[in-house]
């Protein structure tokens, strides 16, 4: 019989992440899938130094907007160039009916403007006085900016934020004890 409980306690493998109370977040599955495309100004300016309306309204008309249709576009001049403001709001109402998201940036901006948006639909109430592990590894890629982003959002409410996985993280912040009152005296 002893060698009996001998091999049930051998056999019995506690899983004590599972049992730490952590909750892990990954932020990968905040990520937005559609495709994303750099609208770059620069061909359509008069010897890459101007903008001239005429032009610009006729390549408004006739471009294929479609082609825009349920993708992220970052619009962008690459050159040094006069492109007044209203050329970018034209830009903008032309790919609002199709683009999914439109921003004035780069690319690695557009990416950080939508982890932003997504993390700000995150309901932190889950995350209140818990221990949380932000997931660090990640097949999609995942802006520094968003690690920054899910920090601030989750330091006011989490007891303790971890970076990494939950077998093997990283300290980032813990939440002080409250001292006694008989203590403080």
């Amino acid at each position: 019989m002893v060698a009996e409980d001998t091999i049930h306690q051998e056999m019995l493998i506690i899983n004590k992440v599972a049992n730490s109370g952590l909750l892990t977040l990954d932020l990968e599955e905040l990520y937005d899938s559609a495709e994303r495309v750099l609208f770059d100004i620069k061909p359509l300016l008069f010897q890459e130094l101007l903008l001239r309306e005429k032009d610009f309204r006729d390549f408004i008309k006739t471009h294929d907007w479609n082609q825009y249709h349920g993708k992220n576009v970052a619009i962008i001049c690459s050159t040094d160039a006069i492109v007044p403001v209203w050329a970018y709001m034209l830009l903008a109402v032309q790919l609002q009916p199709f683009a999914k998201r439109t921003i004035f940036g780069s690319l690695e901006e557009l990416e950080n403007i939508l982890f932003r948006e997504a993390i700000a639909k995150i309901d932190i109430k889950q995350f209140q006085d818990a221990k949380v592990v932000i997931k660090g590894c990640s097949k999609q890629p995942v802006p520094i900016a968003a690690y920054i982003e899910i920090t601030n959002l989750l330091r006011p409410v989490a007891s303790s934020i971890m970076y990494g996985e939950p077998c093997s993280t990283v300290p980032i912040y813990k939440k002080a004890k409250l001292k006694n009152i008989d203590e403080q005296k």
